[in-house]
């Protein structure tokens, strides 16, 4: 019984194996302007995960500088796509992970809980669009200036998105396109 029980774990570690893509690293932009990247963003789409409410119309992100030298962060979810009903809050705080790749910053909503938050595609001139994600790519977030993007600009994301081998097929689009 031993030996099936060592040849099942060996059969599934192996096919496992087989399976498990090895992907390489996830890149950042390499410069982020925190004072630029602060203030009011619209989620356009994302990976959908438990601490996220499912049913939300509308999800922002709200970030300030601190005289501390970190970010808050305040997420607003509404029933509605106006933003007037709020249907869950959270604040956080984010933390430049690395001061040569301010792209990388780590983010806290419960202490002592710290998760990555890697700025992966940026509108470098104008700060109108970004796209965060996480170095396992588990987690994805287009976000906007305003909640309304063109679907041009959309598309072309998604198809970066792809060339970055995140898994476009798992995003859900929130916001509205043009």
């Amino acid at each position: 019984m031993r030996l099936i029980i060592l040849v099942l774990i060996l059969l599934t570690a192996t096919l496992y194996g087989l399976s498990a893509r090895k992907l390489p690293p996830l890149t950042t932009v390499d410069r982020v302007d925190l004072q630029r990247y602060a203030g009011l963003w619209y989620q356009i789409a994302y990976f959908p995960f438990r601490f996220q409410p499912k049913d939300a119309k509308l999800t922002t992100a709200e970030y300030t500088l601190h005289p501390k030298g970190y970010v808050t962060v305040k997420n607003t979810a509404y029933k509605d796509f106006e933003g007037t009903e709020v249907m869950s809050e959270i604040e956080g705080k984010a933390f430049i992970k690395d001061k040569k790749a301010t792209g990388k910053l780590n983010v806290q909503f419960f202490w002592p809980f710290k998760a990555s938050y890697w700025i992966i595609l940026l509108d470098e001139k104008d700060y109108q669009w970004a796209v965060v994600s996480h170095p396992n790519r588990k987690y994805l977030w287009i976000l906007a200036r305003q909640p309304v993007m063109e679907k041009d600009l959309y598309d072309s994301l998604v198809k970066r998105i792809a060339a970055k081998q995140i898994d476009t097929d798992k995003i859900v689009l929130t916001g509205k396109l043009n």
